[in-house]
């Protein structure tokens, strides 16, 4: 399915290089205000136009201005991305069994120990909820940030075509082995 705005919040995609500790970080001090050193400025990422204060997400800088328009209608404030609507999106069309936590997590984009932390937090925003047996379902809220964030990437209401899962072509990877020469060395399997 093709993309209809670039216009949104987007992890790097190098995430996989972080330390676990490093990665935590950054992903808690998402969203939070810095300013520049005196006689500094920052340049924000989607105006281009320097400031002298911005939020903060992952390396760049967002006046406030700038941080409002990328964030997706019925968002609440939290800053979504496509792994966060791939996340609400297995849960919300998963059919009569939801989706296991770590399937979902596998599946929705992100390296695994960012999967997990957004998965704690779409559940602590109130945009999932996970039962007993580690099964991820969409509440109400979430389904409304859903749409916000499907609307805002591909100007359409929310299908499963727009899932990473149905849009990728899974394969099996095989390791190719490799020609044996003629020897006269006994095998030893």
């Amino acid at each position: 399915m093709e993309k209809k705005s670039e216009i949104h919040f987007s992890y790097p995609p190098n995430l996989h290089e972080l330390d676990l500790a490093t990665l935590v970080s950054m992903y808690r001090e998402r969203g939070i205000p810095k300013k520049a050193r005196p006689g500094e400025y920052f340049a924000c990422a989607l105006s281009k136009k320097l400031i002298k204060e911005g939020k903060w997400w992952f390396g760049q800088y967002y006046s406030q201005q700038s941080w409002d328009q990328l964030l997706s209608k019925s968002c609440e404030g939290y800053p979504l991305t496509e792994v966060e609507m791939n996340v609400m999106g297995m849960a919300l069309s998963s059919g009569d069994e939801p989706p296991k936590r770590d399937f979902v997590e596998q599946q929705c984009g992100a390296v695994p120990k960012l999967a997990y932390m957004i998965v704690n937090d779409l559940k602590e925003f109130g945009f999932l909820s996970v039962d007993d047996q580690d099964r991820l379902m969409i509440t109400p809220r979430g389904e409304k940030a859903l749409q916000g964030i499907a609307r805002r990437i591909y100007d359409k209401k929310f299908s499963p075509d727009m899932l990473r899962v149905n849009q990728s072509e899974t394969s099996t990877p095989t390791i190719e082995r490799a020609k044996k020469k003629d020897s006269e060395q006994a095998s030893l399997f």
